[in-house]
């Protein structure tokens, strides 16, 4: 990311911080009335935009009339969503790394959704809110707390919103036990645990032309992210992509609103594990260039967190070593525990004294309203129907130019994981105060995720 130009404000965003408006009281810049029809802008048509973009496409309220990629693979696979599903072809913004910012300044657009490699989500977002569009970014972690500061400036002083677009608040085994949380089922919350734990060195590296598992370069010589992705791993350690599981937990806990982490520590352990991927692949082995490479990450990182009411935390993040998928979800209060990794649940006074009990019919008790009523509209849908409930989401917020359940304040509080763990870690540990992006607001904000089952 070009330093400078990310670091540039407008003296509209100097005055918006300086004044201290809020999403309520800020000038609405580039205020923009309901409409019944969304038009959509995509940049990034990688894999996961293809799949907004498809599930878009299923959509009669909302049409898709300009994509930006540099990948002419990518732009191909995309044309083909639109030609299969009767749609008509968008414009598309191409050739160079800053075609984006011709989509922004060309096309009469409500809403953008990002879908780039991490690098660019920030500076993307940024520019979309400057130009009035409402914003969709897909998550990762943030590369400075500067960053995350920028954001909430830019929302303040356009009033523009921005949706953090994070699918595993919407799976339905999370959004059950959020009811069952909001219910008291566990009493008094006492401590959570969750992660990214994902076998991901088949998706960190191949051979240019299969999608995965091809073999063991990344960089130039990949494909997809593999192409982007796996440089990280070379040059940071830290909890790279903290978002699916604290995004979840965040919702049990009120963070930003009523609530707020207050305080971070992280250790990380040797890397070892995508040195041996490459040694021991067939399109490897000891000689091989990339074996060379001394990987910064550590093959296990974890982070606590303590909240200004006194949870403790857990976040894992687990990449590099062959294990089975698990976000590892544990919520834990005064009356008992879930735990996602064995599917069990543990209710004082309701389930077998000392022992588990499976958590399937509770979670059916408390199936969310939300599930029940789209659930058929939801089937096939990405990551087991919950990008269905994502895009749904964030189609009719844009709609309704309505804040969104995960907004700028949330974006930047679990995206800042990342710099601060990577902060603790490399002074070995240390604690570091989590700073508040909301300047107080925390307090007075209310939940507003899954209240209901409209969206």
């Amino acid at each position: 990311m070009d330093r400078r130009k990310f670091l540039s404000t407008t003296a509209l965003g100097s005055a918006g911080m300086m004044l201290g408006t809020t999403p309520q009281d800020a000038p609405a810049v580039h205020a923009r009335k309901p409409a019944e029809r969304l038009r959509m802008a995509v940049i990034g048509t990688g894999l996961r935009g293809q799949s907004h973009i498809a599930l878009a496409l299923q959509r009669d309220d909302c049409d898709v009339t300009a994509i930006c990629d540099i990948d002419e693979r990518m732009l191909a696979r995309t044309r083909k969503l639109f030609a299969d599903a009767n749609r008509a072809v968008p414009r598309e913004y191409t050739g160079s790394e800053e075609a984006w910012r011709e989509l922004l300044a060309k096309e009469e657009v409500d809403a953008v959704l990002i879908a780039t490699p991490w690098r660019w989500h920030s500076v993307m977002c940024i520019e979309a809110m400057k130009a009035g569009r409402y914003v969709g970014t897909e998550v990762g972690g943030a590369f400075s707390l500067e960053e995350c500061r920028e954001l909430v400036r830019t929302h303040e002083a356009t009033g523009a919103h921005l949706y953090f677009l994070e699918n595993v608040c919407f799976r339905r085994d999370v959004m059950a036990v959020l009811q069952m949380v909001r219910a008291g089922v566990f009493g008094e919350l006492i401590h959570l645990e969750c992660g990214y734990q994902h076998d991901l060195r088949e998706v960190k590296f191949n051979d240019g032309h299969q999608p995965y598992g091809g073999g063991v370069e990344f960089g130039e010589q990949g494909f997809s992210e593999a192409r982007w992705r796996t440089i990280h791993s070379v040059h940071r350690n830290g909890d790279l992509y903290p978002t699916h599981g604290i995004g979840p937990v965040a919702q049990y806990i009120d963070i930003n609103r009523g609530n707020r982490f207050v305080r971070l520590s992280a250790v990380a352990s040797k890397a070892r594990g995508l040195h041996e991927y490459i040694v021991n692949h067939p399109k490897g082995g000891p000689d091989h260039p990339n074996a060379r490479i001394a990987f910064k990450l550590g093959d296990v990182v974890t982070t606590s967190i303590v909240t200004n009411k006194g949870e403790t935390i857990i976040v894992h993040h687990d990449t590099n070593l062959p294990r089975p998928y698990s976000l590892g979800f544990r919520v834990q209060g005064t009356r008992g525990l879930w735990m996602d990794v064995n599917k069990s649940i543990y209710v004082e006074g309701q389930s077998p004294r000392h022992r588990w009990e499976d958590a399937g019919p509770w979670l059916q008790r408390y199936d969310h309203p939300l599930w029940k009523r789209y659930e058929q509209r939801a089937t096939g849908a990405g990551h087991g129907g919950m990008d269905f409930f994502l895009m749904h989401s964030f189609v009719e917020h844009a709609k309704r130019n309505e804040a969104p359940p995960f907004d700028v304040y949330d974006a930047a509080t679990w995206m800042a994981i990342t710099p601060l763990s990577e902060q603790s870690i490399a002074s070995g540990g240390q604690p570091v105060t989590f700073p508040d992006f909301t300047t107080g607001r925390w307090m007075h904000r209310k939940a507003t995720f899954a209240l209901s089952d409209a969206y």
